[in-house]
């Protein structure tokens, strides 16, 4: 089958496919012909392994690394767990902080419902955030979101 039809049946876009090609994830033949790209059923389950693999968060390398052991006759299952369960605590931590973020989120909404809108004088730039709390040095306030756009520098 081409590309269209593994994404058609696989419920991806070609591009994907296309993606997980470049990146060593997936293996077609050549056409002898017209060099197209041809795959097969094997193919396909291997697309929807790295579809599920994705769900867990599992990223593109390390997808590439659980597939190399399973090519090799080497169990992944060892390596997914050990990579789930030292990923679980970033995640969870990762959940508090953005709670947190929505929180203060919630209480700036609140605390700005009845405040007038200001316009930039040379001294104040917008009064809603300049009236919201400084966040408390070293608190979890500055942390927000490793990697997000709220993280300020220390």
């Amino acid at each position: 089958m081409k590309v269209s039809e593994l994404a058609g049946l696989a419920g991806v876009t070609a591009e994907t496919v296309r993606h997980y090609v470049r990146e060593g994830l997936l293996h077609p033949e050549r056409h002898p012909d017209n060099g197209y790209q041809l795959f097969d059923q094997g193919d396909l389950e291997r697309l929807r392994f790295i579809q599920r693999a994705r769900t867990l968060g599992f990223g593109v390398a390390e997808i590439r690394d659980i597939l190399a052991h399973a090519d090799h006759g080497d169990s992944p299952c060892p390596m997914v767990r050990d990579l789930l369960a030292s990923r679980l605590p970033e995640i969870h931590q990762r959940i508090a902080e953005l709670q947190a973020l929505a929180e203060r989120m919630e209480q700036a909404l609140a605390a700005w419902a009845e405040m007038p809108d200001g316009t930039p004088d040379g001294h104040s730039l917008c009064r809603l955030i300049e009236s919201f709390p400084e966040p408390l040095k070293g608190s979890d306030r500055q942390s927000c979101c490793h990697g997000g756009t709220a993280k300020e520098s220390p």
